[in-house]
């Protein structure tokens, strides 16, 4: 899990090809310095084995799902990305929750310079679009931000000019790809609605652990239908909604 705050600047030295994979090269200082063989790292916001370091960088082979899905595909040598070690568990969490899943990638539509920042427009692919809300969490190339404005196809965000110098977003041009990754917990609760928003007996519902008995909970029109809570009393004696202790 990582939070979206870069760490470093790194290079890519080479690239090498391998059918439908990829094994890149990069050079870094800070991200080597307490990994080993397995210890992931983000690049560009997409989460990497170590398969091979040293004092210079690291090595990580990259899949086909992955160059599929991201912009890692279109890396070559003296290429910079962003890059981020995995966040401590006890750490501060800086940015927001980053798994290092790229959703897919999103081009740069146009940059309006201010005084101290820059405002920053992206295309946002229609798949993706009801995750992303106004002053939600977005990260795009491993840099946790904030979106100012949302639309369904397009979504925009302020560069202030830590974020311009500090990572690779100070660099991007309109037609430029970025990697996406839209709110982890967005999509969780997505999934949960899908199938009846049901939750199983044993479950924490509303602070009180469910026993006995399955609690419904279902969501209906966007409100939550409380269910009934056993506690191995007699259930026609409990109000629906009240909590039993």
């Amino acid at each position: 899990m990582f939070t979206g705050i870069v760490e470093e600047l790194g290079e890519v030295v080479a690239v090498e090809r391998l059918g439908d994979s990829a094994r890149l090269r990069l050079r870094a200082t800070t991200v080597v310095e307490d990994a080993a063989h397995g210890s992931s790292i983000a690049v560009n916001g997409v989460c990497l084995t170590v398969v091979e370091l040293d004092d210079a960088g690291f090595t990580a082979d990259v899949m086909a799902e992955t160059l599929d899905r991201s912009n890692l595909a279109a890396l070559a040598p003296g290429d910079v990305v962003n890059l981020e070690r995995p966040m401590a568990l006890g750490g501060r969490l800086g940015g927001h929750l980053v798994q290092g899943h790229v959703d897919g990638t999103a081009e740069v539509l146009t940059r309006e310079p201010g005084e101290r920042w820059e405002a920053v427009t992206f295309t946002l692919p229609p798949r993706l679009a009801r995750y992303v809300v106004e002053k939600g969490s977005i990260t795009v190339d491993g840099v946790s931000l904030t979106v100012v404005e949302a639309g369904p196809d397009r979504f925009a965000v302020g560069l202030i000019p830590t974020t311009l110098d500090l990572t690779t977003l100070g660099r991007r041009r309109p037609g430029d790809l970025v990697n996406l990754e839209v709110d982890l917990l967005a999509k969780h609760v997505e999934r949960l609605l899908a199938h009846g928003g049901q939750v199983a007996a044993g479950q924490v519902v509303g602070g009180q652990v469910a026993g006995g008995q399955a609690v419904t909970g279902q969501v209906v029109g966007g409100q939550a239908v409380t269910g009934q809570v056993s506690t191995g009393q007699d259930d026609a004696a409990v109000p629906r909604g009240v909590d039993v202790r």
